[in-house]
């Protein structure tokens, strides 16, 4: 089994000053993108909207004498009226995948699950929403506080630098356990590679996902490793998260029905997803991370048209 590069062992060291420009640069295009878009308010079952200035126009008798702004009436003599933008205020949820497997043995998963959590939660905090963060494993740990304004990015960077990979995963504990709040609508992420405790779990889990209020996003992140696998003759698997050995022989007709078995697994999931109308992307930790993430946005989230 190939070794994780200098460039994964590093992980800890991509929250720079690069990598928070990427992400002004990313947050930009996705509002060049809304601007192209028509408009208006998103039908949600949701509370909470906030205000955002707009523009000015001349004041007219019907306008409320409140809205005047009384500084620009003293620079031009004239009465101005100020102009806001309703803008629907999200809840915007993280859950990030921190049992074993995503840290071994392909430390490339961990970093892109941290780097996708810290590109989520800032685009929610730019966008002025809620943004709470959770790591999970066998159970869904204490969230982060739920945080809003962008000032707060450091603190989601210093949770994500703080979260320790490792242990067995319990996908269904964690998915029925988790119940986010329903004060406002909500957007989830969930970031894992859905390997649970045997190959059907992720796709029995999942139904546990139709409870949570607002819009499901699941994001699968693999190796390439992990698809198609180079190995032949007699090997000896690990399990990370169990520390369970075994011995075999891999000829390539067994390699065949691995990949086969893997693509099987990969459809359930899927499908799971579908029936529920639950978004569902697969994230390859060697294509470029600008790209994955302008895709997930593009398939329909409210957190990329409503901010």
């Amino acid at each position: 089994m190939p070794e994780a590069t200098p460039e994964s062992k590093a992980a800890e060291d991509f929250f720079d000053v690069e990598f928070l420009d990427r992400l002004r640069a990313l947050f930009l295009k996705l509002r060049k993108r809304r601007q192209l878009k028509k408009k208006g308010m998103q039908s949600t079952p949701a509370t909470g909207y906030t205000r955002e200035f707009k523009d000015f126009r001349h004041y007219t008798k019907n306008d409320d004498y409140r809205a005047i702004d009384w500084r620009l009436y003293a620079r031009l003599d004239r009465l101005f009226v100020r102009l806001y933008e309703e803008i629907q205020e999200y809840h915007i949820h993280v859950l990030v995948d921190t049992s074993a497997s995503m840290a071994q043995p392909f430390a490339e998963k961990k970093t892109a699950a941290l780097k996708l959590a810290v590109a989520l939660s800032y685009l929610g905090l730019v966008g002025q929403h809620r943004v709470s963060l959770y790591q999970m494993a066998d159970k869904v740990g204490d969230p982060l506080p739920p945080m809003k304004g962008q000032g707060n990015v450091k603190r989601v960077i210093d949770f994500a630098k703080r979260l320790e990979f490792g242990g067995t995963t319990d996908l269904n504990a964690c998915f029925r356990d988790f119940q986010p709040s329903r004060q406002r609508y909500g957007i989830v992420f969930v970031i894992s590679d859905l390997y649970g405790q045997d190959v059907d779990e992720a796709q029995k889990a999942i139904r546990h996902a139709t409870s949570w209020p607002g819009e499901v996003h699941f994001i699968q992140v693999f190796h390439p490793w992990e698809e198609k696998p180079e190995i032949d003759g007699e090997i000896e698997l690990i399990d990370v998260e169990t520390d369970e050995h075994r011995r075999l022989w891999f000829t390539p007709k067994d390699l065949k029905k691995y990949e086969a078995r893997y693509q099987q697994f990969l459809s359930e999931i899927d499908h799971a997803c579908k029936t529920r109308q639950i978004d569902y992307q697969r994230w390859r930790t060697d294509l470029p991370f600008e790209e994955l993430f302008l895709d997930l946005l593009s398939r329909g989230s409210a957190l990329a048209s409503g901010n």
